[in-house]
């Protein structure tokens, strides 16, 4: 499953959430890959972050909310950041010509084994937009190959899709959209926990 977060057009504590977010899932899904990413404009955070998974994460489409005064602007009164998460519709694998570069390069084996003596692991270029994406999670050069390919088809529909301002019931929720109001998940203070559902309402208030 490959899913996109994503800060919409929030302020800086919004980029800092995704990063707290895709950190998060990386722990909780030790399969969780980057496909691609959008750098913020302060320290290591993201305004959007593409990631793949073989875990169902449908569940998780929707807003997630952060309850945490800003780290970056102490007087402000605001402590509650909405983020964006959306489910991609996979793409079929893209079709190999002269746009594409594919490489194979030695990956680390499965099982803690030592690195493999045959190149196994795939990365592929598209040359005209320069994205990059990169597979090792299969045992076959071959399996890495149609991985790769079907991430490079997600990320360039995801390019397309934003070029030409569809909505979501096309692909997915717009970049700029993010729906505050029932979050499907709920993290709490700087060290960003997890909100469980025996605890306390969410306060979903919403000050500037």
């Amino acid at each position: 499953m490959i899913i996109q977060i994503s800060s919409g057009q929030g302020p800086m504590e919004c980029e800092l959430a995704v990063r707290l977010l895709y950190e998060e899932l990386c722990r909780e899904y030790p399969d969780m890959q980057m496909i691609s990413s959008r750098r913020s404009r302060r320290g290591n955070n993201y305004t959007s972050v593409m990631l793949a998974t073989d875990e169902d994460l449908s569940g998780l489409e929707g807003s997630v909310q952060w309850i945490c005064r800003s780290p970056y602007r102490p007087n402000h009164g605001r402590k509650n950041w909405f983020i964006d998460v959306s489910v991609i519709p996979e793409a079929e694998p893209v079709d190999m010509s002269d746009d594409i570069r594919v490489e194979a390069f030695h990956c680390g084996g499965h099982g803690g084994q030592n690195v493999n003596k045959v190149e196994t692991g795939i990365r592929i270029t598209h040359v005209p937009t320069g994205v990059t994406v990169t597979s090792t999670k299969e045992r076959s050069q071959y399996m890495n190959k149609q991985d790769a390919k079907k991430k490079l088809g997600a990320v360039l529909r995801c390019m397309e899709a934003e070029r030409k301002g569809r909505n979501r019931n096309e692909a997915w929720r717009e970049h700029s959209r993010i729906v505050r109001g029932n979050p499907v998940r709920v993290y709490e203070g700087i060290d960003f926990r997890k909100k469980e559902a025996k605890d306390e309402p969410a306060d979903n208030s919403y000050t500037e």
